[in-house]
């Protein structure tokens, strides 16, 4: 396929005790990639590499397009999101779970989305009427819940902030990321607030195709997600509407990480 030189896409893979599955899922993801019309990168970043043998495993692969990052210590998925996000070139940039949970095809479609409806964000929705998901009980009742939480806190005018599949376009990254705070499961909440604070409202749902391939949660740890969720919600609402923090005029206050950065660590 000729390729489009107009815009260069790169692909983050969070990975934390992959190592079973992360060649396979990488191949998954590189023959999806091969098929549509941009040039591109795949970062697979790795949340902690004494965890387990992931690197190993990937050191592999040899794709030439392939690109391998990581650090000593998990430090959350948010955090290994953002540390990728700082070494990409890309003009587009995706991120999308490892584990193969989500089918990679929706890769292809998010990717078109975010061009024809010229999109600032373009997030994969377990609830679009198109999706199809098959998951269990305790996992449509957390994720109702997260729903409500941001919605009525953060006025986030999407269905699904938490699956593991989202594209956005650079300058907004390059915005939004500096004022972050949030490195773990919340990353994605904090993430779409805040871009939707700042103008960048163009947010549209996407369809995923997802099956879950773990067994149900215990209500005591579906419960302390649902907790956990809305406490990082009510944090990022007081930033958010009573401190403003993550406003321009709060640029000091803001906590700087040379390693997150993206302007540093791509030579731009």
């Amino acid at each position: 396929m000729t390729k489009n030189k107009q815009h260069f896409i790169s692909i983050i893979v969070p990975v934390y005790k992959q190592a079973k599955t992360i060649r396979q899922d990488i191949y998954s993801i590189h023959d999806t990639l091969e098929r549509i019309r941009y040039d591109y990168e795949i970062i697979v970043v790795i949340d902690g590499l004494n965890i387990d043998n992931s690197f190993n495993e990937l050191k592999k692969l040899k794709l030439k397009n392939l690109k391998v990052v990581g650090y000593k210590t998990n430090h959350g998925k948010g955090y290994a999101i953002r540390y990728a996000m700082a070494r990409s070139k890309g003009d587009y940039i995706a991120f999308i779970d490892a584990g193969m949970e989500i089918d990679p095809n929706g890769l292809s479609l998010i990717i078109e989305q975010l061009e024809w409806y010229q999109a600032d964000i373009i997030v994969g929705s377990k609830h679009h009427p198109a999706s199809l998901v098959d998951y269990p009980i305790d996992r449509k009742i957390i994720s109702f819940g997260a729903q409500i939480i941001s919605k009525l806190l953060l006025n986030i005018n999407v269905r699904d902030t938490q699956a593991g599949l989202k594209i956005f376009k650079r300058n907004v990254l390059e915005t939004v990321l500096p004022r972050l705070l949030l490195k773990n499961y919340a990353f994605d909440l904090e993430l779409l607030s805040v871009s939707n604070r700042l103008g960048f409202s163009r947010i549209y749902e996407a369809p995923i195709k997802l099956t879950y391939d773990f067994g149900s949660l215990t209500h005591a740890t579906g419960l302390k997600i649902i907790l956990n969720c809305l406490y990082d919600a009510l944090a990022v609402f007081y930033r958010l509407r009573l401190r403003k923090y993550y406003d321009d005029k709060n640029r000091r206050k803001w906590i700087y990480d040379k390693e997150l950065d993206m302007r540093v660590n791509t030579g731009k």
